[in-house]
């Protein structure tokens, strides 16, 4: 009855229970929701305040989003109570999305002098909490450390740096899928009982990522004739729906990212059909997938750089300019 293991499974379970009724991303973003309103009356002046401009804004933000989304990956995980074997494939989807963040980190601060002896406590640190991170079996912090050493020296080495919006997508989207593939890792909710409010969020945080893609990579052509054009959009209306139906009742990760690509496909012809597109829709719709993705792993931080991003792009009817696509 007190046996050790039993009583830290039992603690582990009743917090995964408590999790499924009272989602804490939720409770959280309403509780900072005084601070969101805050950061949107006065985003034009936190932006002076923190040296952005304009111009910047989404390069700068997308930085630090993915700076604070590694101390998050890799200080928040860690419940190895959920690894219920060794074939999970979840220490290998942390460490893609490490490799990835690095990469990122790496070619955005190619100008930047880091390795000074300054720094080196800094650098010491991180590299213990990645160590750390993975404790559940011996290869686990070198497998950590060594992608986050690579992806960082790849990105530095690199022609070029990685631009803001398909990196931050691409992490936004990987994260996304794996705190789905193991929800009770991340403290989100248990595997297989996700309520209504959980995968309501995950869904609009694909349904967001995929809409900026599509409108930020698809040029107008207006070449569909309207007919067909209407009869194509049922049809993909309802494959949209019908995904995001089986989701809802499988929890799914094959089928969450179905309904991903078919939301895209959705939005791909619309934008295509289109004359053209209002021309701050896609800054908007990746400041919200920036905003959503901050209240989902309760790091209001991330969403207060969505929240001014929004706020310093053009002013105008979102729900107007958006509707289209649907």
């Amino acid at each position: 009855m007190f046996d050790d293991a039993i009583i830290v499974q039992s603690a582990i379970s009743a917090f995964n229970n408590a999790a499924l009724y009272a989602p804490a991303f939720l409770w959280s973003a309403l509780l900072t929701l005084p601070l969101f309103i805050l950061s949107w009356m006065f985003g034009g002046k936190i932006l002076n305040q923190i040296g952005w401009t304009q111009n910047d804004i989404i390069s700068k933000g997308s930085m630090w989003s993915v700076i604070i989304a590694f101390g998050w990956l890799v200080l928040f995980g860690g419940n190895y109570g959920v690894l219920r074997d060794d074939t999970s494939t979840l220490p290998f989807m942390i460490a893609a999305i490490v490799f990835v963040m690095t990469a990122f980190v790496g070619s955005n601060l190619q100008r930047n002098v880091l390795f000074q002896r300054k720094n080196l406590p800094y650098l010491v640190l991180v590299l213990i909490a990645l160590g750390l991170s993975d404790m559940h079996i011996w290869w686990g912090p070198l497998l950590q450390i060594g992608v986050a050493l690579f992806g960082f020296l790849l990105g530095r080495v690199a022609k070029r740096e990685m631009r803001a919006e398909p990196g931050m997508l691409l992490i936004v989207l990987a994260t996304t899928t794996t705190i789905l593939m193991q929800p009770e890792f991340f403290r989100f909710g248990q595997l297989g009982n996700l309520t209504g409010v959980h995968m309501i969020a995950l869904m609009l945080i694909g349904i967001f990522a995929a809409a900026t893609i599509a409108v930020r990579n698809i040029k107008p052509a207006h070449k569909i004739h309207d007919s067909a054009y209407v009869k194509l959009k049922w049809m993909m209306r309802f494959v949209v729906m019908l995904a995001v139906a089986v989701f809802v009742m499988t929890e799914s990760v094959p089928v969450f990212l179905g309904a991903v690509v078919v939301a895209f496909m959705l939005f791909a012809l619309s934008v295509w059909h289109s004359a053209k597109v209002p021309s701050a829709l896609g800054d908007k719709l990746y400041a919200l997938t920036v905003l959503s993705f901050g209240i989902i792993i309760s790091m209001p931080v991330i969403s207060v750089i969505g929240i001014i991003m929004l706020s310093n792009m053009p002013h105008g009817n979102l729900w107007a300019e958006s509707k289209y696509l649907l």
